[in-house]
């Protein structure tokens, strides 16, 4: 009924210097999309590059394979990929009997990756062999209520992706909305806008005065980052820099892999938590648990309010200086601490509203003002931090930051919920399959 195919790249035919390369890691779990496929050079080609991968495959992950990591591939007809041996390939499905959507739908089912978890071996990271994998049970209903299952589930995707992209729009249009009550004018108020700013000519003057007794790089001199750092100071109100809001300023520490006296167990926030959409996210099984001295947790303590940067860190295509806050339910929920790649800042909030702040710098973040105020040293991206701190903040009254940060916080609030109602959506559309498949089946 299906076939797995062991047709495998010898690294040399149908690409000429680059090839696409699909890695476990870059399947959604949620929906089975692929949400990268990676442009690799040939003579750099990972040694487990070698499964062809051809229109209407289905990939599934032999690695963990409970995790649901199960693609369905769709390629121009003629269109070849590689991927990882670490995925089977399903192919040549007897479509009279099994629809290949509902096959996909399937193997995704709850019932079908507890048979792949119990059939699995291996200690931290079990696999299943093709041969376990062909020996799990898959329901066969007629082909009509095949067909129905199929209408189930697209219908699901259909809601989610239109959810997504209301939830974009309502993310996208915070920074927008932030500058425009401070009255801050960038040409087109999106990311895409500001990059779109006056060019540099290929040589471009400055007086010394302006870099005497500071950077002699010439990123911050360029004109069309020293007209993006001026629109700054363009504000309807009184602006302070931000290092006289601060009553606190912290950098953070590492710890140590196991417990010493002296020491206590925290979760350390590093990176790697910071959502670029929202704030921090702890709810995942990435987290770290480190050993930090007591003496230095004492200076550490994070607090409601506080605000956590990143100061090191980065990647080609987003600057170091993201920015975070400690929220209720964050600081009742866990006991936290920071890596020594963050930076925590405590303000006096009787000038300023920490969430207003947030916002204001999360939106610095997002214009890119930040790549302005970072330098690079063996690929790690620094954030020049007494520049950082040197941003003029507007301020407006409080009642004026509440109301901005009421109404952030709304969109934020907004796009979050239409983001869980898609996934309820989804799970709600695999309960309803499951009753119907095992129903009939």
């Amino acid at each position: 009924m299906i076939d797995f195919s062991s047709e495998t790249w010898n690294g040399k035919d149908y690409f000429e210097d680059i090839f696409p390369y699909i890695e476990i890691s870059e399947i959604d779990i949620l929906t089975g999309k692929i949400n990268n496929i990676s442009s690799i050079p040939i003579n750099e080609a990972p040694s487990r590059a070698k499964m062809i991968v051809k229109n209407n495959d289905i990939l599934v992950s032999t690695t963990r394979p409970n995790r649901g990591a199960i693609s369905f591939v769709k390629l121009q007809e003629n269109e070849i990929q590689i991927a990882s041996t670490g995925f089977a390939v399903l192919r040549n499905i007897k479509a009279q009997i099994i629809s290949k959507d509902f096959l996909f739908f399937c193997l995704r089912q709850e019932f079908s990756l507890k048979q792949m978890e119990q059939r699995s071996s291996g200690g931290n990271y079990p696999a299943i062999t093709t041969e376990e994998l062909k020996n799990v049970l898959i329901p066969l209903p007629p082909i009509h209520t095949q067909a129905q299952i199929v209408g189930i589930f697209e219908q699901a995707y259909e809601q989610k992706k239109a959810n997504e992209i209301e939830a974009k729009r309502l993310l996208e249009s915070i920074d927008g909305y932030l500058l425009d009550k401070l009255g801050i004018s960038i040409p087109n108020q999106t990311l895409q806008g500001f990059e779109n700013l006056v060019r540099s000519e290929p040589h471009f003057f400055v007086k010394f005065s302006q870099m005497q007794g500071k950077r002699f790089d010439p990123k911050k001199y360029t004109p069309e980052n020293q007209t993006l750092l001026k629109r700054l100071e363009n504000s309807n109100y009184e602006r302070i820099l931000l290092k006289n809001l601060l009553i606190q300023s912290v950098a953070g520490d590492w710890g140590l892999d196991n417990a010493e006296a002296g020491f206590e167990e925290r979760l350390v926030i590093r990176a790697t938590e910071f959502d670029n959409l929202y704030n921090l996210n702890l709810e995942n099984d990435r987290v770290k648990y480190r050993f930090i001295n007591k003496i230095k947790l004492a200076k550490m303590d994070l607090q409601v309010g506080d605000l956590l940067i990143e100061k090191s860190g980065g990647s080609e295509d987003q600057p170091v200086g993201r920015i975070a806050i400690i929220t209720p339910d964050l600081a009742e929920k866990y006991k936290l601490a920071y890596s020594n790649f963050i930076h925590k800042i405590r303000i006096d909030q009787q000038k300023i509203n920490p969430d207003y702040l947030f916002a204001f710098l999360k939106t610095i973040h997002n214009i890119k003002i930040t790549d302005i105020m970072q330098s690079q040293t063996n690929g790690i991206r620094n954030l020049i931090m007494h520049e950082y701190l040197s941003i003029p903040i507007p301020l407006p009254p409080l009642e004026v930051q509440n109301e901005i940060a009421d109404h952030i916080s709304g969109l934020r609030a907004a796009a979050k919920r239409l983001e869980n109602e898609a996934k309820t959506g989804l799970e709600e559309a695999k309960k309803q399959v499951e009753k119907l498949i095992l129903g009939v089946a």
